[in-house]
C-alpha cells in the first residue's frame, strides 16, 4: 500500500519513485517467499488500482507531475462549472433527440452525461490548464499520459512499452466503449490532445519482457488488468448474470453482462471486462464510496483495537439503537463537499451501537445498489461472489445475503485481484489452456445464505434512509 500525500487541501497523490520502488520490493519478496528464483518465473500479471493516472515526458521519461489519485479534489471547480454549464445542457438535448431517432444505446449516455471528480478526464482537463510543461510538451505530441499500469510497464521495460489494456482504459471515463477508442468528442469537448494516449492492448496479451537490469533476468509482461475487472475474472465470473462484491476501500459490484454492452444509467456504468483474442466480456458496475476507509478511520481513533472484533461488537446489540452512520470520509464524485457523520446519538450509545450503525451502513449501501442493479440490467443474475477485506466480515455478509435474499459466496483467498492478474497471465503464457481449468481451482470458504426476512430490517433502514436524506445539508 502507498501512502498517499495531501500537498494541498483536497488533493491526493502517489509518488511515482515510491510506487515503483514498493512494486518491484513485492514481487522480489513474493519470489523469495515462494521458495523461488526469478528465473523460474514463467509470466508476471499486473493488476492496479484504477483511475489514478501521470503525465510524462515522451523523450526524457520525466514526470510532470506525481500521481493524481482517483480521490483527488483538485477538479471540484472544473466539475462544478462544467455541470452547470448551458453547454452541457445543449449536449444533453443534442443527444436525447438521437437516441429517441436512432434507439443507439451509444447516444444514452451522454444525454444526461455529467462529470464528477472521480473521473480521469475531469483531472486530466485540470493538468493540461494548470501545468504548463504538460502543456507544451502535449502541443509538441511530447506528452504521455498513463493510468498506474501504463507508467509500470514504460519504466518495467526502460521505456521499450508504452501501452494500457482495455479494461484501464474503460476505467478511466475518457474511453469509448462502444467504439473500443479514447473518445474524440469528449477530449475535444475538454481540449486534452488525443496525442497523449497510449495504444490500448488485449487484457491477456504478451507486452514484452521487462529489462534483464531489474530482476537479474528478461521476464515476460503476459497480462495488464485494472483490479476490480481482475477480482471478477479471479473469482471465475465468466458467464453473463455472474455477480462479483468487492468490499475494500470501497465497494464495487460488478455484473458480467457477456457481449452486451448496456449504456450507462445513473450509478451504473459499462466498462470493458477483459479482452482475450477476439472474445471482448463487458461488465456494468455500480461503487459505493467510504467502506474500508471509515473502518480503518474508527481503528484509527480506537473505536476498536483488531477489524476482527467487529462483527462481535455489532452482534452483542439487538440493534444501533437508532444510531446512523453517513459515509462521506472518502470522497464522494457527486458531492466533494459530503462529510462523514453519526445521528441519533444518545446518552446510552456506547461503541458496540457505533460500531454496528458502521457496519449496517455498508449492507443498507449493498442493498441499494443491488436493487438498481435489478431494475436497470436485464439480465438474470447468477451466482454472488464477495470479496475484498470487509468480505471477511460475518456481520456484513450475513445482513447483506439476508436485505438481498440472495446466496453469496466467499473464496478462501479474498485478494482476488492478484489472482485475476495471475490467471490472465498463466492463459496468455500458456500454463493453462481455457478458463474451465480455472475454475476447478477456485476454493470458498464461506456461503451466507438469507436467514431473516428483509423486512425486518425494514425500520432501522428506513431510519438510515431518512438521516441520509437530511446529511447533504448540513
Amino acid at each position: 500500500q502507498v501512502e498517499s500525500l495531501y500537498p494541498r487541501l483536497g488533493w491526493v497523490e502517489l509518488d511515482p519513485e515510491v510506487l515503483w520502488s514498493q512494486f518491484i520490493g513485492v514481487i522480489k519478496e513474493a519470489v523469495q517467499a515462494a521458495g523461488l528464483h526469478m528465473k523460474q518465473i514463467a509470466g508476471l500479471g499486473i493488476s492496479t488500482q484504477r483511475g489514478t493516472f501521470i503525465t510524462w515526458h515522451k523523450r526524457t521519461g520525466k514526470p510532470f507531475h506525481n500521481f493524481i489519485s482517483w480521490q483527488d479534489l483538485r477538479s471540484a471547480e472544473l466539475v462544478n462549472s462544467w455541470n452547470k454549464s448551458l453547454l452541457l445542457k445543449v449536449i444533453h438535448v443534442i443527444f436525447t433527440v438521437l437516441h429517441f431517432l436512432t434507439g443507439n444505446d451509444r447516444y444514452l449516455a451522454p444525454s444526461f452525461l455529467t462529470f464528477s471528480t472521480h473521473q480521469t478526464s475531469m483531472k486530466l482537463s485540470w493538468v493540461f490548464k494548470n501545468i504548463h510543461e504538460a502543456e507544451e510538451a502535449a502541443k509538441k505530441s511530447n506528452c504521455c499520459f498513463g493510468t498506474v499500469d501504463t507508467w509500470l510497464l514504460y519504466r518495467l521495460t526502460k521505456g521499450s512499452v508504452y501501452a494500457t489494456d482495455y479494461s484501464n482504459a474503460s476505467s478511466t471515463g475518457i474511453f469509448e466503449p462502444f467504439m473500443k477508442c479514447w473518445n474524440p468528442t469528449l477530449c475535444n469537448l475538454l481540449s486534452i490532445p488525443m496525442s497523449v494516449y497510449p495504444p490500448v492492448k488485449d487484457t491477456s496479451f504478451n507486452f514484452g519482457s521487462t529489462d534483464s537490469e531489474i530482476f537479474g533476468v528478461p521476464i515476460p509482461i503476459m497480462a495488464v488488468v485494472a483490479d476490480q475487472q481482475s477480482a471478477m475474472f479471479g473469482e471465475c465470473c465468466f458467464h453473463p448474470g455472474d455477480v462479483k462484491l468487492t468490499m475494500g476501500t470501497g465497494g464495487f459490484w460488478n455484473v458480467n453482462t457477456g457481449e452486451h454492452l448496456f449504456a450507462s444509467r445513473r450509478s451504473l456504468y459499462p466498462l470493458i471486462g477483459w479482452k482475450i483474442g477476439e472474445e471482448v466480456v463487458y461488465l456494468t458496475e455500480g461503487s459505493i464510496s467510504d467502506i474500508g476507509t471509515a473502518i480503518k478511520w474508527a481503528q484509527d481513533i480506537e473505536l476498536f483495537t483488531n477489524v476482527d472484533e467487529t462483527a462481535e461488537m455489532a452482534q452483542s446489540v439487538a440493534d444501533s439503537q437508532g444510531v446512523c452512520f453517513i459515509p462521506g470520509l472518502q470522497v464522494s464524485g457527486y458531492d466533494p463537499y459530503l462529510c462523514a457523520s453519526f445521528m441519533g446519538l444518545k446518552p446510552s450509545t456506547n461503541r458496540n451501537h457505533l460500531v454496528r450503525a458502521m457496519l449496517e451502513s455498508v449492507a443498507f449501501r449493498n442493498k441499494l445498489l443491488y436493487d438498481v442493479i435489478v431494475k436497470k440490467v436485464h439480465i438474470p443474475l447468477r451466482t454472488i461472489r464477495a470479496d475484498g477485506g470487509v468480505s471477511n466480515n460475518s456481520f456484513v455478509m450475513q445482513m447483506t445475503s439476508d436485505l438481498i435474499n440472495k446466496k453469496i459466496e466467499k473464496p478462501a483467498n479474498s485478494d482476488m485481484s492478484s489472482l485475476g492478474a495471475a490467471f490472465l497471465a498463466g492463459l496468455a503464457s500458456g500454463f493453462w489452456t481455457d478458463k474451465e481449468q480455472l475454475k476447478k481451482l477456485r476454493r470458498i470458504e464461506a456461503v451466507f445464505e438469507p436467514q431473516k426476512d428483509s423486512e425486518e430490517y425494514r425500520p432501522a433502514m428506513d431510519v438510515w434512509l431518512q438521516a441520509m436524506k437530511h446529511s447533504p445539508h448540513w
